[in-house]
């Protein structure tokens, strides 16, 4: 059985920061929370987000969601959010949060509150500011972590919160924790659905939060056949039907568009042989892979190349 690949913070992350803001907020970084004025709606800005990734030119992204909020006093301000899971920014991850924050105020002259939510395992990897001071010059900007595994030692904490980024962070820690061991992530996703279905959130929060764990937690397809089954005796015994076979599967129907439309997006025309190779994958681990090379790849070409060598591993 192959090894599972590592907590995927940024389909479900971002989807997650979309839907709930204000509880991201309110959980992660509750000294910012009470400044703003949440009777007016935040705003989504993602094109000026884009405007920001491609003026301040600074190699691998790290701002993942920018947000309009109003403060209570009638000013306006945006906050950057940052998430890092896998390792690859390293040492100049506090470099380019200070890039973008600098181009946003540049760009569009507002004040911006940046953020970082932290996923890695590295327990002594904490970057909170940038500075540098030269020839009686300085600057430095300091901004708010999150390190989620230090949530790891505030379980129990989590089992009683109903914030939605409470459950996402126990699926985040337990992805990690059960990487390589899929019998064992089997459980804990298990565990984690049925205190979601248990916790008495409303049916449209349990879909959504549902489709985030499921699409984090990736199995491979006879253990995922296996929990699907769980999942389905469990919900006709207590005769509350929230999750359908139909959606439940749709799952793996959401990973193949969303890797479609990244191309589409990046590449315009998309050779229907590509369309058709992603469409026959079964397996939800391949396609989060695949997606992640569709953001970074150069071509579609070399995307396609690269599909041809995951069929053959297949």
């Amino acid at each position: 059985m192959s090894e599972l690949p590592a907590a995927n913070y940024d389909t479900p992350g971002k989807e997650a920061l979309q839907q709930y803001f204000e509880p991201f907020l309110s959980f992660f970084f509750p000294k910012v929370h009470p400044l703003i004025d949440w009777s007016q709606p935040p705003e989504s800005l993602d094109k000026e987000l884009e405007q920001i990734l491609r003026q301040a030119d600074s190699g691998e992204r790290v701002a993942d969601k920018l947000f309009k909020v109003w403060l209570l006093d009638g000013k306006i301000t945006w906050v950057l959010i940052h998430v890092e899971v896998q390792s690859q920014y390293k040492s100049d991850f506090a470099q380019r949060i200070y890039q973008y924050s600098y181009r946003a105020f540049d760009l569009y002259e507002q004040p911006v509150i940046s953020l970082a939510v932290l996923g890695d395992k590295r327990a002594n990897w904490r970057p909170s500011d940038y500075s540098y001071k030269l020839g009686g010059c300085k600057l430095k900007l300091k901004f708010p972590i999150v390190k989620l595994l230090d949530y790891q030692a505030k379980w129990q904490d989590l089992e009683e919160s109903t914030n939605p980024f409470a459950i996402m962070t126990m699926a985040h820690l337990t992805t990690m924790r059960t990487l390589g061991k899929p019998q064992m992530r089997q459980q804990g996703k298990w565990e984690l659905v049925r205190r979601l279905l248990e916790k008495g959130y409303d049916q449209e929060d349990i879909r959504k939060l549902f489709r985030a764990i499921d699409w984090m937690m990736t199995l491979p397809e006879e253990l995922q056949q296996s929990f699907e089954e769980q999942l389905n005796r469990y919900q006709q015994e207590r005769q509350m039907p929230l999750l359908s076979n139909m959606e439940v599967r749709g799952i793996r129907q959401n990973a193949r568009e969303s890797v479609l439309e990244v191309l589409t997006v990046r590449f315009e025309v998309v050779p229907s042989e590509v369309t058709e190779a992603i469409n026959q994958i079964e397996d939800i681990s391949v396609l989060k892979q695949l997606l992640r090379e569709a953001i970074a790849i150069s071509s579609i070409i070399e995307f396609q190349q690269l599909l041809s060598q995951s069929q053959v591993d297949l």
